[in-house]
């Protein structure tokens, strides 16, 4: 099986350019936040907060539906079975934990209830302070590798507002009998945390 080389195969490697649209609300939040509708496609989708001169990525996904996608994440948020942050830190790059999701849901469900007035208080300010970017790329694996790639380089990132990230996703990256492609993110705002280039 052929593996890639980098020594020889680095000259081989491509570039190409995906551009990503935004910023959207997320559904049911449009009025609230004075935000466009999502757009209905298949791709890789970003979670930010606004930060500084821009956003800032606190998670990326992918989806062959972004519209189902994203109600899906409405409902799981609704549910407690994902993480809600304090939107007052989140825009100053900082992760303050106001609700834990995932296991710890599942294992605290009456934790959940006993508190889920002021969660889903948090629940909704976190949904209507959110900015969602969408790029649209048809290939699944693609989608996979440009996922991987965002998120494995804000948890190698130095900087301050990269502790914002969620941490322990099940990220799919390039495989070793992959040709890596460089792509190069086109954006009309500066979303920190996407790389102008990154290599996936």
């Amino acid at each position: 099986m052929w593996c890639f080389d980098r020594e020889r195969d680095g000259k081989k490697i491509k570039t190409e350019k995906i551009e990503w649209f935004g910023s959207f609300a997320f559904p049911g939040y449009e009025k609230i936040s004075e935000s466009n509708s999502l757009p209905n496609l298949p791709g890789v989708y970003l979670f930010t907060f606004a930060f500084k001169d821009g956003f800032l990525v606190y998670h990326a996904g992918v989806t062959s539906s972004t519209k189902n996608r994203i109600k899906q994440h409405i409902r799981d948020y609704k549910k407690g079975d994902r993480n809600v942050l304090d939107v007052s830190f989140a825009i100053n790059g900082k992760r303050r934990e106001i609700w834990h999701g995932w296991k710890y849901a599942e294992l605290h469900r009456e934790e959940f209830e006993e508190n889920k007035t002021e969660i889903l208080k948090a629940v909704n300010n976190q949904l209507k302070s959110s900015k969602i970017f969408v790029s649209e790329i048809s290939n699944e694996r693609m989608r996979y590798r440009i996922e991987s790639s965002i998120m494995n380089n804000l948890y190698s990132s130095r900087e301050y507002w990269s502790e914002l990230a969620d941490r322990g996703m099940n990220l799919k990256g390039r495989e070793n009998c992959e040709m890596p492609i460089v792509v190069k993110n086109i954006c009309n705002y500066k979303i920190y945390g996407l790389p102008l280039k990154i290599e996936v």
